[in-house]
């Protein structure tokens, strides 16, 4: 063979390492695939899931801000708009705060509209609760800087005995105008709170109307025990008449005289017991003295200087009138802290136990 055949030969070698060189790099995932099938599987799952976890996540940020809250109260519309207007008043606006002590943002004001929300103009009636100057308030998307936090309430009759209430928060940045959408926190906070109002007000219907049973068994009572004394008292005036009727007659004249020291006496013996028996005095009594009784333990006076007549037992509860000093109440509920009452004119509401005469 000469050189040239030998330097073709060795050229083809070169040729070839090089064509099966570059032929293992490309095959060789092919290759490791086949040889540990196991490992592929493992770096086709760990790909999918490092695709899908990104955009989880995302569609859940997607969700979780601005959808509001929507819930069906079993209450009529008025009563769930009385709690509503409460919660709405108290000052608080709780699941957000501004520093990390915080348990609520404080100093809200309750107002009838806002320009932070858009015009409502789907029926219902809508309240709002204000905080003006609030500084970065948590739980609202991308939210900084110092703003208004507002949040709104909803309140729309579902035939006459469910209401449904909507509430949404938002906060405004005062520079840039911006407005954050909340996560739901704040929205599902007020709602606890409108809760335990309304679960506080159906307890106390409970009680009222366990409180006004017990007084209409107490006044039968009473005018039965009334109807036994007039019965007695009537049986008893028939009886002396009819003892009376038995006096002597015409044909009786000469002995009339013998005897007529004799017959007031008995006249006299037999009206006594009517006029002075102690047992029918106590029945004349009874019903008179069990009212009284009755009234001292159930009825109070507003000491010095007046007391609010709240429409719940709480201390952030809406003022249904002010009370003056020496203000006769009647007691129909009893709580550790609060007394249930009712006023001459018929109202009703709430009054601190502290704040009332005790007997």
């Amino acid at each position: 063979m000469g050189l040239g055949g030998l330097a073709e030969l060795k050229l083809g070698s070169r040729d070839r390492n090089r064509v099966m060189a570059d032929y293992g790099r490309r095959c060789s995932p092919f290759v490791e695939a086949l040889v540990s099938p196991s490992r592929c599987v493992l770096a086709v799952v760990l790909a999918l899931l490092a695709a899908i976890v990104p955009l989880s996540g995302r569609e859940k940020e997607k969700l979780a801000y601005g959808e509001g809250l929507i819930v069906n109260l079993p209450v009529p519309e008025g009563e769930a708009a009385q709690v509503v207007e409460d919660v709405a008043e108290n000052g608080m606006i709780r699941g957000t705060k501004e520093y990390n002590k915080d348990e609520f943002v404080s100093g809200a004001k309750a107002a009838t509209t806002s320009p932070v929300f858009p015009p409502w103009n789907e029926g219902g009636k809508v309240f709002y609760k204000i905080r003006e100057h609030a500084i970065d308030p948590r739980n609202f998307k991308d939210g900084g800087d110092v703003g208004t936090l507002a949040v709104r309430y909803v309140v729309q009759a579902q035939g006459e005995k469910n209401t449904v209430l909507r509430i949404d928060a938002l906060f405004q940045e005062d520079f840039r105008r911006t407005i954050h959408q909340s996560n739901g926190s704040v929205e599902s906070s007020e709602y606890k709170d409108i809760q335990e109002h309304l679960e506080t007000i159906r307890v106390m219907k409970e009680q009222t109307a366990e409180a006004e049973r017990e007084r209409q068994e107490r006044r039968a009572k009473q005018q039965s025990i009334a109807a036994r004394y007039d019965t007695a008292t009537a049986t008893a005036q028939k009886s002396t008449g009819g003892a009376a009727s038995q006096s002597p007659g015409p044909q009786e004249a000469e002995t009339e005289n013998s005897t007529s020291s004799d017959s007031r006496m008995q006249s006299s013996d037999q009206t006594q017991p009517v006029a002075t028996s102690p047992a029918q005095t106590s029945s004349a009594q009874t019903p008179e003295q069990r009212i009284k009784d009755l009234r001292a333990q159930v009825e109070r006076i507003v000491k010095a200087p007046g007391a609010p007549l709240k429409s719940a037992p709480f201390h952030t509860a809406g003022t249904l009138q002010l009370l003056g000093t020496g203000t006769e109440v009647l007691i129909l509920i009893s709580t550790p802290y609060w007394y249930g009452v009712e006023t001459h004119e018929g109202q009703h509401g709430w009054i601190m136990r502290d704040q009332l005469e005790q007997p």
